[in-house]
């Protein structure tokens, strides 16, 4: 990563995932705040500008395609990138996540390298728009 700290919203209803994938990316330098579903994902967007979103699909209260539609209705947040956190690599799931206004995946499980390589690509998009 750069030296510039970007801000990341990581959105995930699994604990263990959420502490694991916010550590992840401590550890590249970034600052993480999360959410445990799409209703308090959508109070944290509200209140903070992200460089980027992590979205889990299955989430009680709101799942991740309805939050990525509703953050997108917001004409200040359509830049920014929303990433789905997904176990399923099913065409049709991936298909479905694009269509809601996601930009990209990251299949479950994945390793830290993996993780900077996202944010790299969709961050170096976002710094040029």
């Amino acid at each position: 990563m750069t030296k510039q700290e970007y801000r990341i919203l990581v959105v995930e209803d699994h604990f263990i995932n959420l502490e694991m994938i916010s550590e992840m990316l401590k550890r590249l330098g970034c600052i993480v705040d999360t959410a445990s579903n799409g209703k308090e994902a959508l109070d944290c967007v509200t209140k903070n500008f992200y460089d980027a979103i992590f979205m889990d699909l299955q989430m009680p209260v709101m799942d991740g395609y309805e939050t990525t539609r509703l953050i997108r209705e917001d004409k200040t947040r359509q830049k920014i990138p929303i990433i789905a956190l997904t176990a399923n690599h099913v065409k049709s799931d991936l298909d479905r996540c694009l269509e809601s206004g996601m930009d990209g995946y990251l299949t479950k499980p994945f390793e830290l390298k993996d993780l900077n390589n996202v944010l790299k690509k969709y961050l170096d998009v976002a710094s040029n728009s």
